[in-house]
């Protein structure tokens, strides 16, 4: 996940470390650990116009042969400052987040579903709600158009759809390999 705070430092999500870290001239310096609060490797990420950063994470290990659980969004507040926002995720992934700042959007990858959330003042999420059922894809990255559709990569059936509200799927491009992110 990359994201970039309100004053341009871009951030990093090292997954397997489950770290984020800010991108500075001359390297890498940790701006906060999630290990305490992700049980497994993290994944993207969406920095807000206060700089507060979403983060997913896998919840448990898909490869290893563990069973599929929930997990939670984490929130990262300023550097060390992380707390989980919502929970009963299914391997939360991409975000957006609506132009006014008042709505989150979070796929879950293996519930294949886009669920979306208010966002309060204080970055808390609140009344999580279908956004929209995907049928069989898997969305992975996303991307909010100015049409209020959201793009979604979905690397298990090989495309990147435009998906309105409620999940009618307005556009499919096929893609030559696995698409993970669109924008």
């Amino acid at each position: 996940g990359l994201g970039w705070l309100p004053d341009g430092t871009p951030l990093v999500v090292a997954m397997t470390e489950r770290r984020v870290y800010r991108i500075l001239g001359d390297g890498l310096e940790l701006y906060a650990d999630l290990s305490a609060l992700a049980p497994f490797h993290c994944n993207d990420m969406i920095v807000d116009y206060a700089g507060r950063a979403y983060v997913g994470n896998f919840g448990y290990d898909p490869d290893g042969g563990e069973p599929q659980r929930s997990t939670e969004l984490l929130l990262l507040e300023g550097q060390d400052q992380v707390r989980a926002v919502a929970g009963d995720l299914v391997f939360p992934n991409g975000c957006a987040i609506d132009p006014d700042g008042r709505e989150l959007i979070v796929a879950e990858t293996f519930a294949n579903r886009l669920t979306r959330f208010d966002i309060a003042a204080d970055g808390s999420l609140s009344n999580a709600a279908l956004w929209a059922d995907l049928g069989e894809a898997t969305p992975d990255g996303i991307s909010l158009d100015a049409g209020g559709c959201i793009w979604v990569a979905s690397p298990g059936t090989g495309d990147v759809r435009r998906v309105s509200r409620g999940g009618r799927v307005e556009q499919t491009v096929r893609a030559h390999g696995s698409p993970y992110a669109c924008m």
